[in-house]
């Protein structure tokens, strides 16, 4: 079983750090990543994206470059139009209301999650994208919010790493915040068998 996450927004948000987070948490738990990230030449406000696919088997089958996702982070809506033509209908996309003004069509489970404004309110602007993956994480269980956790410093160049504890902070707010598994990565161990 394989899983595709498309992480969109804009420079300056976080998107590549939490795209790497998820992957080296995945890795910890003992699951096959990859991971590609894409943005513009602006060094903040152009767009920025990743995907990261997971999987259980041996080895993953679907390229880093895709043309379909199970699931999506939308921080921005420039980045919004390209992510939903790839959302299969099913899956699960959180949306960063903060910055949407406007619903968004999807087909899936929408989780509305005014992200900035949480991470702002929480003394922590500069980790939306934790949050968000965070809220994430506890919507679709697609890691565990400790393997989150455990890698924030490791994934962080050894002149943010003053970031660490704000990074873990954000990731357990925005846990905090989704109150169920909308939308469940994997099956439950009991239904596998």
């Amino acid at each position: 079983m394989e899983r595709e996450i498309l992480l969109s927004g804009i420079g300056g948000q976080g998107i590549q750090l939490a795209a790497k987070t998820l992957a080296v948490a995945a890795m910890r738990e003992g699951r096959r990543v990859m991971m590609f990230g894409t943005y513009g030449g602006e060094m903040r406000g152009g767009d920025t994206d990743a995907v990261v696919v997971m999987g259980t088997a041996e080895r993953l089958l679907t390229p880093p470059v895709i043309d379909f996702a199970w699931a999506g982070v939308a921080m921005h809506p420039m980045g919004w139009p390209a992510m939903a033509a790839k959302l299969r209908p099913g899956g699960i996309v959180l949306l960063n209301t903060s910055v949407f003004e406007n619903p968004v069509a999807y087909e899936g489970t929408v989780v509305p999650l005014a992200v900035a404004g949480m991470a702002t309110a929480a003394g922590m602007p500069q980790a939306g994208a934790m949050l968000a993956l965070g809220a994430f994480a506890a919507a679709t269980g697609i890691v565990e919010i400790d393997s989150l956790r455990s890698v924030v410093e490791d994934v962080l160049p050894p002149y943010r790493r003053q970031s660490a504890p704000a990074n873990r902070s954000a990731l357990t707010l925005g846990y905090e915040a989704v109150a169920d598994r909308l939308c469940p990565a994997w099956p439950r161990p009991e239904l596998a068998t």
